[in-house]
């Protein structure tokens, strides 16, 4: 596959594996919560260098987020935005100092507007779950270098869809060249061995579900009980290709075999898939003649629709950047922010690859668009998707997480009734903390929760993310025991405090050793233990099964875990 060559590359290439992990510090004050108890499991409101804040968020939520929708900076030459990176290399400083802020007369700014994403797209990358999708909006400036890198970091074959949100009703008329009226979104997918499932368009797999007398209703020269199976072949397993359908009426003789008569046979528009999902959601359809004119009903008058790659407003009831201002007028007071996207655009992105209970992270938030969306959505249907929003300007707090506390409080003068009553909900504002690293822990001028600590160890050691599979509650117990995976339970002897650490509380003795042993050999699974210091060899400890890794040194990947 070729790849994308820019200046700087070499020195961003594996950045974003030498950005520390730092802690994520809760702004109470800031954050609105019930019963005044704000948490890192609750949505998020993050202010900090989304760089920076996408690598603090990898141990609890690597592998978890189902949606990712960003809006970066579109490099138009006018944002005048600020490439501040620190990347550990002395020629790449020097090229930085050349031109900051970017701005239209910077003859380097695609190279910079690349180096700038290259890292941050791969933690978005590791923190989408298997079945994950990700939305970008851009525009025509580095909608071609933006495919070049996402097929690079995601893979070609990952490519999902190309969309185009009509942005504007009213494209300048004095435009030199061509009024825009239409802008590029790109949609890529984590896993191809993930079935694509936008709007529920594709299915998991397994047996075929058939149209058969159940949910064929109505025809009008065939009798009802002329109809039995209806099967698909003729290729139908490839997408975009027509398949012949059969209608057979099964009869089964004496000897127990099934014979099966033929009564009409032709084209029929729909790949397997769209059979099989319709199927499911106890669509009835309506065969009128033998041209196969497909009608359909759905059942509780739900609508399932494969997408249009054009998001207008006629077709999917998604607004324009018009209407995105009025809206963020009437929420805060303002229609000065930069080209908002409005809340119906996100909603319908969201819509497309989410259930209720899955996570959505904007990390360029803006003004806030994701998180009202999914809060509008969890009114709407009861749902409890969450939102995570990073946001790095100084208007985190005033516009970002303002718009949010007021559409969950409710908007005195909203011209929409649920506006004015408020959507509910709750948010946990941070900002970022110290890295988690070995000198920090050594002097204790950093020392990380007991719970940022685990998740780091866990994320570390699994690969995932906080609530996984992998390490389905981490939460310390009295016995330090943090976690386990199907083979291994997981300990970690740690309080934030540089007075336990040097104590021979935080050490790993025999006492200590036998109990976790005993405790895991009634599983059948080994255990790694991660504490300052051991008063036993690990010579004894292997003969009981159990790893000692000293803090803060041997934190590593598992192999078999």
């Amino acid at each position: 596959m070729p790849t994308l060559d820019f200046k700087g590359k070499q020195f961003i290439y594996g950045h974003h594996l030498t950005v520390p992990c730092r802690t994520l510090q809760i702004d109470a004050e800031k954050s609105l919560t019930s019963e005044n108890n704000p948490s890192l499991n609750d949505n998020l409101i993050l202010h900090g260098d989304n760089l920076h804040a996408l690598k603090a968020l990898l141990p609890k939520y690597a592998g978890r987020i189902k949606c990712i929708y960003i809006d970066p900076p579109y490099n138009t030459g006018n944002e005048n935005w600020v490439y501040n990176d620190n990347v550990n290399s002395p020629l790449m400083q020097t090229w930085l100092e050349k031109h900051s802020p970017v701005d239209v007369e910077d003859l380097e700014r695609h190279d910079k507007w690349l180096c700038m994403m290259w890292p941050r797209l791969h933690l978005l990358h590791e923190l989408l779950s298997d079945d994950g999708i990700i939305f970008i909006s851009i525009d025509d400036n580095e909608v071609h270098h933006l495919r070049a890198v996402m097929d690079e970091i995601f893979g070609e074959e990952r490519f999902a869809a190309q969309f185009f949100w009509m942005r504007t009703a009213t494209p300048p008329s004095l435009s030199k060249t061509v009024r825009r009226k239409i802008e590029p979104l790109f949609c890529y997918r984590k896993s191809v061995t993930e079935k694509l499932n936008l709007f529920g368009g594709q299915t998991e797999g397994g047996d075929m579900p058939l149209l058969n007398e159940a949910n064929i209703v109505r025809q009008l020269e065939f009798p009802k009980e002329a109809f039995g199976k209806v099967n698909l072949k003729d290729g139908i397993y490839k997408p975009k290709t027509y398949g012949r359908i059969r209608l057979v009426k099964e009869v089964q003789v004496e000897n127990g075999r099934f014979l099966s008569n033929l009564i009409m046979e032709g084209r029929f528009k729909w790949i397997q898939e769209t059979v099989t999902r319709e199927v499911q959601a106890e669509t009835q359809f309506l065969i009128k003649s033998d041209k196969f004119s497909i009608r359909y009903e759905r059942k509780h008058n739900q609508r399932v629709k494969i997408p249009s790659n054009l998001i207008t407003k006629k077709e999917c009831q998604v607004g324009t950047n018009e209407d995105a201002n009025k809206e963020l007028a009437e929420i805060i007071g303002t229609d000065k922010f930069d080209y908002p996207k409005p809340t119906s655009l996100i909603k319908y992105l969201i819509n497309m690859v989410c259930d209720e209970d899955d996570i959505v992270l904007d990390s360029f938030a803006g003004s806030g668009t994701t998180a009202h969306a999914v809060l509008a959505l969890n009114k709407a249907d009861g749902g409890n998707r969450k939102f995570i929003l990073i946001e790095c300007k100084e208007y985190a707090d005033t516009i970002t997480a303002e718009r949010v506390r007021r559409v969950i409080n409710g908007i005195e003068n909203a011209k929409d009734e649920t506006l004015r009553n408020g959507l509910g909900g709750t948010f946990t504002y941070c900002t970022l903390g110290e890295p988690i690293d070995e000198e920090g822990m050594l002097t204790g001028e950093t020392l990380p929760s007991y719970e940022a600590l685990a998740n780091y160890i866990a994320y570390t050691a699994t690969g995932r993310g906080g609530v996984t599979t992998s390490l389905p509650y981490i939460a310390k117990r009295k016995d330090y025991g943090f976690g386990e995976t199907k083979h291994i339970c997981f300990y970690l002897i740690y309080e934030p405090s540089l007075a336990f650490l040097e104590s021979n509380a935080s050490a790993l003795d025999g006492a200590r050793a036998e109990q976790i042993a005993k405790a895991c050999k009634e599983k059948g699974k080994k255990a790694y233990v991660y504490a300052p210091q051991k008063f036993i060899s690990q010579k004894e400890l292997t003969e009981m099964g159990i790893t000692f890794c000293q803090l803060p040194y041997n934190i590593h990947r598992i192999a078999d875990v």
